[in-house]
């Protein structure tokens, strides 16, 4: 286990393949077997079973030790952070930008939050049980090569809407700033919702929205962002950028 996830899984790959060999051997005499006992050659048939049997003994002790050898608690391992580490020396190796925040993984455009219960990780609300380092770093670059799965115009309407009632429950006037974790904890207001739609996920979606360049809303409102100011205030939501670098979000406005 001191090796890590990476480590133990390459050497049970090496192991099951050894024994895999083993096993084609075995079936390889017994092919000989039904063959002599088909035919009524009994000598042969006693000459493939007994090798069989000692093959198939060899065969059952490499398997053996090959269970034994991988001894990885997989739910320590993930809870721990040590898998974490792994990921990001992983995704640094590719030169696969990746990041640490709150105790999920950024890595544009996708989310990763670990489950150690489970055995598995969630990348952007999709369970994956598939957790070998290497594994899940190519699943991340095969997603930022394809892009993000991002559609504007109804995250823009949402936050507009989500706009409106801040914009009233604090009794601010038209196109004056509401800070964006105000209008999150409207957008998330039902029981679980924060929890199926994180901050992460909410400041990853602003970055996705600022990327696109789309600003104005069907019904033709436009947005307005504020951040000059605010990036140095409380309630500033982060997030990075493809390039690594951070991307922060405090306030927005509607006009019209």
């Amino acid at each position: 286990m001191a090796d890590g996830l990476e480590a133990a899984l390459a050497q049970t790959k090496a192991d099951a393949e050894v024994a895999g060999k083993a096993a084609g051997t075995v079936m390889r005499e017994l092919k000989k077997a039904r063959t002599a006992a088909a035919t009524g050659q009994v000598r042969e048939l006693r000459t493939a079973l007994d090798a069989a049997v000692q093959l198939a003994a060899e065969l059952a002790e490499q398997v053996g030790r090959a269970r034994a050898a991988y001894d990885i608690d997989e739910p320590e391992l993930l809870d721990s952070g040590a898998y974490i580490k792994e990921l990001l020396a992983a995704a640094a190796a590719t030169d696969l930008q990746m990041f640490e925040e709150d105790g999920r993984l950024l890595c544009y455009p996708s989310l990763v939050r670990i489950l150690p219960g489970e055995a598995a990780i969630e990348i952007d609300r999709r369970r994956e049980r598939r957790i070998r380092p290497s594994a899940v770093v190519e699943l991340l670059r095969r997603a930022q090569q394809a892009g993000p799965r991002f559609k504007p115009g109804p995250f823009l309407a949402s936050l507009a809407a989500g706009y409106d009632l801040q914009l009233a429950r604090q009794g601010k006037s038209a196109g004056a700033v509401v800070k964006l974790v105000d209008i999150y904890g409207v957008l998330t207001l039902l029981p679980g919702q924060a929890r199926d739609y994180s901050k992460q996920e909410f400041a990853r979606d602003l970055y996705l929205l600022d990327q696109n360049g789309t600003t104005e809303t069907s019904a033709g409102r436009r947005l307005r962002w504020a951040a000059s100011t605010g990036t140095k205030q409380a309630g500033v939501l982060s997030t990075v950028a493809r390039t690594g670098q951070q991307r922060r979000y405090w306030g927005v406005a509607f006009d019209g």
